[in-house]
């Protein structure tokens, strides 16, 4: 008998409907529930492509007996922390504070009031290094809240005040300039792993931000050691294991310093980060193999992660079914010499193995090995690498799939919208751009739907319930100005505007400072406001990055000061925690170059727009159009004659305007940082 989860769109939640467990999505009455029966909250957060998530429903909320303990003792939670970031992160601070490590499944017990007690990860079903049983967890929790409820009520209150007492105050500190720009670069590469790329060891997180950051860097100050770092990495990752050497994209992460074996699920705003960075590298340097893993990664987007709606899902899962059906990771991916000669026979599957480093003993476990390009089989035959290529994905195509993830989420979806529109722009893909164009549509339409406020979540056409939080808004208007610079059409800027209005009156405190929640969103124990980059721009830094951009369009003193305001963060983290301000130090890039505003008063799609488009310059904002109703689109465009009648160009930056130019070569050199 399903529970009262078969009522969510959450693929998540939707997986635990039919637990014996009797689950409750986060909701008031959840906590009346625990309240009324007197009981704490057992609240239990993960997400659907979450390995060790799987294996603890598995061991656990599908066990009956557990089952039965759980609902006569607690009031059982289940939260998808990609709808609801908010209550992820205020819970997730809780339990680093107390245990010095996070992660997911997360696992805490709160009283009645949503105050945390205690808390853990994955518990196993039997006690094991160290660790208690799940079982004894539950025993002892029930055990201190019936005998020592005093203690407890002390300790949570303790916890409360403790997560209350770190509110951030960076607001008002001045803007990141030269100075702490150039201390968060040493501090780059300080942690840079010069024999492998990327920063830092094991695991090793693809860094899209930091690699954006440092493309800025050198495109304004000709800092060669920031565009080494940044195409080494690039190249290092391309040629690993964490990108998918048949089907293009990349994973989560690398398990190892050396990129080979990957976790193998695969996220939405990992590539559509990547997509963009990989997009910017080849304008930076003109790399073929940028180029590739651009258009590759923007491939497996669409074919791999467009929904029916024309939105793209979250994720796709580390595990699959393998020969003998067990659900294990990475089946999907890896292949061993016998498999290869299964399909390619045997000269051809030599070939590959050598090609791909796929070896006897296997790179990952039983034998597999993760295909990479070890770069050690010489000279190669292109057409040979391309038909052995499109043979092993053929032969995928065949395994079981991964499942996904199929909830669009509106921040993710922004970031795809801004990496596919510049990614067709750039390298002539008209399709890509109409793909970032339906999935922006989709937002408009079912995400802002008619309350005039971002939804975080939709599945199969239909809003969720829980509201946006500063990232939909900041990555939402960030996708909508990239697809208003490319395609000339002035709604989307009128859009970006729309919601960075919200963000100025819901989501701003006093000097600058932002939070994740709205003013007026569902008062949890602490407001979140987390700046630091992670996996995707804070919400703190995405929106820095679009109001910046947004005042260079329309030259809003209002916008910039609230830009302004918010990067006095990146001032105050930059220089100490380089790795965790990325997007943050990329923005702060872009306000040290103005950033540049270019109108091209000319045909969208023409000589002048391409030029400006593809442009270095850190944070440039391109408008284009032509004939008298292009500066209604476009204030930028407004009282910009064209030059003997041809397509003309204007670059002001400061307040200031160079001449104008029919000519792109002087266009480009006028953008080129």
């Amino acid at each position: 008998m399903a529970n009262r989860l078969a009522q969510t769109t959450s693929p998540y939640l939707l997986q635990h409907a039919d637990n014996p467990v009797d689950w409750w999505p986060w909701s008031p009455e959840a906590f009346e529930e625990a309240r009324k029966r007197n009981v704490p909250v057992l609240l239990s957060v993960g997400y659907a492509s979450c390995h060790w998530c799987h294996v603890m429903a598995h061991e656990s909320f599908e066990d009956d007996d557990t089952a039965a303990y759980l609902n006569a003792h607690f009031v059982p939670v289940k939260v998808d922390r990609e709808e609801r970031p908010d209550v992820d992160a205020v819970y997730m601070e809780a339990v680093q504070a107390a245990t010095g490590h996070g992660g997911w499944p997360m696992t805490v017990f709160l009283t009645p009031d949503a105050e945390p007690f205690y808390f853990g990860t994955y518990f196993p079903p039997e006690p094991r290094h160290g660790s208690p049983s799940f079982q004894q967890v539950l025993e002892g929790v029930t055990a201190a809240w019936t005998d020592r409820r005093d203690e407890v009520a002390e300790v949570a209150g303790r916890i409360v005040a403790d997560l209350a007492g770190r509110s951030l105050a960076h607001g008002g500190d001045g803007v990141p300039g030269e100075s702490e720009v150039a201390q968060a670069l040493l501090g780059l590469t300080r942690e840079y792993d010069e024999q492998h790329g990327g920063f830092g060891g094991a695991p090793k997180f693809p860094p899209a931000m930091v690699v954006e950051f440092l493309l800025r860097h050198y495109a304004r100050t000709g800092a060669e050691g920031a565009l080494q770092m940044a195409a080494d990495t690039c190249t290092a990752m391309a040629r690993g294991g964490i990108y998918d050497q048949l089907g293009g994209g990349f994973a989560r992460y690398s398990v190892d310093r050396e990129w080979i074996v990957p976790h193998f699920e695969k996220m939405l705003y990992d590539n559509a980060l990547l997509c963009r960075v990989y997009a910017h590298l080849w304008r930076t340097t003109g790399s073929d193999e940028a180029r590739r893993i651009a258009l590759e990664t923007a491939d497996f987007m669409v074919r791999e992660l467009r929904t029916a709606e024309g939105g793209f899902a979250s994720a796709l899962d580390a595990d699959s079914e393998d020969a003998d059906g067990r659900h294990v990771e990475g089946a999907y991916y890896v292949w061993t010499p016998a498999q290869l000669r299964e399909v390619l026979g045997e000269d051809d599957a030599a070939f590959a193995a050598a090609y791909f480093g796929v070896t006897e003993d296997g790179t990952f476990e039983e034998g597999a090995s993760v295909l990479r390009l070890p770069g050690d089989a010489g000279p190669v035959d292109a057409a040979r690498v391309a038909g052995v290529r499109a043979r092993l994905l053929a032969a995928r195509d065949e395994r079981p799939h991964p499942g996904r993830d199929d909830k669009v989420v509106a921040a993710w979806n922004g970031l795809a919208i801004a990496a596919l529109a510049e990614t067709g722009a750039y390298f002539d893909r008209p399709d890509l751009v109409e793909r970032a164009t339906e999935a922006a549509d989709l937002l408009v339409r079912v995400h802002l739907g008619e309350v005039a406020r971002l939804t975080r979540t939709s599945k199969d056409g239909r809003a969720g319930d829980n509201a946006g939080v500063l990232e939909d808004y900041g990555d939402v208007a960030e996708g909508f100005l990239a697809l208003a610079a490319v395609t000339g059409e002035g709604a989307w800027l009128e859009f970006a505007g729309f919601l960075l209005d919200i963000v100025l009156e819901q989501f701003t405190g006093e000097g600058g400072q932002l939070y994740d929640t709205a003013h007026d969103a569902e008062q949890l124990i602490r407001r979140p406001q987390d700046p630091t980059d992670s996996a995707t721009p804070s919400g703190w830094t995405a929106a820095a990055g679009a109001l910046l951009s947004y005042a260079a369009y329309t030259g809003s003193e209002a916008h910039r000061t609230a830009a302004e305001g918010a990067l006095g963060v990146v001032k105050a983290l930059g220089p100490r925690v380089p790795r965790f301000v990325g997007w943050g130090l990329a923005v702060a890039e872009a306000l040290l170059d103005g950033p540049r505003e270019v109108a091209v008063a000319g045909p969208v799609g023409g000589e002048l727009h391409r030029t400006a488009l593809l442009g270095r310059a850190p944070g440039a904002v391109v408008a284009a159009g032509e004939g008298p109703g292009a500066g209604a689109e476009f204030p930028l465009l407004v009282d910009r004659p064209l030059l003997g009648g041809e397509p003309t160009a204007y670059v002001c930056r400061h307040f200031v305007c160079d001449a104008p130019t029919n000519d792109a070569e002087e266009l480009a050199g006028k953008l080129g940082g």
